[in-house]
């Protein structure tokens, strides 16, 4: 099943951005540590052009600290592009934001030349906390900018430094299902548009080529890793189902409920710290897709072709 959520007030977002990016010397987009290629935004990519880039992984603190610095090292590499972790325990955010932006645009300094700067990011990625965090510590200036949407914010980072937030916004059509499923697990998607129990079987088939200790440690499997990693999916699913208790009348197992209860404890980070994809991982799935959507748009042409085809040899009524 594909998963795909964009709900109308992205549209405006997108809009919003749209508007506002003329204006703006570097965009941040905030990144979910777990999934940091599937968290990036392919239209964001569109919209801003070539506007320097502030990549922040936000959520290090649950993701696999064995992976996160690959991440980085992927993100510093591209031209242009800056990239730093973040947490909720982080002591000083803003100077951290402040100083990788001046980086990024150093020539924009003092009242004349402030630094102004656009945070994006894909729902449910801490950027509402982040931003909060920002505006307590720096008792900021809050308040609606005239002739835009009104969730956008201006907040006052420094004498020269401002930053605009936005809400949370995905892209209309994933293309990537890997990422799909992912963004879904994360919390990223619209309940509406996807089904919980697919979800989990997707990130159990993951965990337990990839983190099987841990799974075994949360549910109690009583496996060794090799085991959990030859279950099926679904017999995976049914153990945990039994472990923790989601029967219902007849001995018959409640997947729904433990495919929430799977769903939930990657959410809150009960599974331990875990990241959902590596760079080369990413890049497999994003050229598998990109191979797909060229299919895709030749067969599209040619159904086109054919009913150009068809309508210009149909008969035609005599007058």
């Amino acid at each position: 099943m594909a998963i795909q959520w964009f709900p109308g007030h992205m549209h405006l977002t997108r809009k919003a951005i749209g508007e506002r990016i003329k204006d703006i010397d570097v965009v941040i987009e905030l990144l979910d540590a777990r999934l940091p290629g599937s968290s990036s935004n392919p239209l964001l990519a569109e919209l801003t052009g070539h506007k320097p880039a502030l990549k922040v992984l936000n959520k290090q603190d649950v993701a696999d600290p064995a992976r996160t610095p690959a991440w980085l090292a992927w993100y510093n590499a591209r031209p242009g592009t800056s990239a730093i972790a973040l947490d909720a325990s982080d002591a000083a955010p803003a100077r951290r934001l402040i100083d990788a932006c001046r980086q990024l645009a150093p020539n924009r300094r003092g009242l004349s030349k402030p630094m102004r700067v656009l945070i994006c990011g894909i729902p449910n990625v801490g950027k509402s906390t982040l931003i909060n965090t920002l505006s307590a510590k720096r008792e900021a200036k809050t308040g609606d900018e005239a002739g835009v949407t009104k969730q956008e914010q201006r907040i006052v980072l420094d004498d020269d430094f401002y930053l605009w937030d936005t809400p949370g916004m995905l892209w209309p059509r994933i293309t990537v299902p890997e990422s799909g499923y992912k963004l879904a697990a994360s919390g990223a998607v619209g309940r509406n548009a996807y089904d919980e129990e697919e979800v989990a079987l997707e990130l159990l088939a993951y965990l337990k080529q990839h983190y099987a200790p841990l799974l075994d440690a949360r549910y109690k499997l009583g496996l060794d890793a090799a085991a959990i990693a030859a279950k099926h999916d679904d017999e995976l699913l049914e153990l945990i189902a039994r472990k923790r208790g989601a029967v219902m009348s007849g001995g018959r197992l409640n997947l729904q409920k433990a495919a929430e209860i799977v769903l939930t404890d990657l959410r809150s980070a009960a599974l331990g710290r875990v990241t959902l994809e590596t760079p080369a991982e990413f890049e497999a799935w994003l050229a598998a897709a990109e191979v797909q959507e060229k299919e895709r748009a030749a067969r599209k042409a040619e159904q086109l072709r054919r009913n150009e085809r068809r309508t210009r040899n149909a008969p035609r009524d005599e007058d």
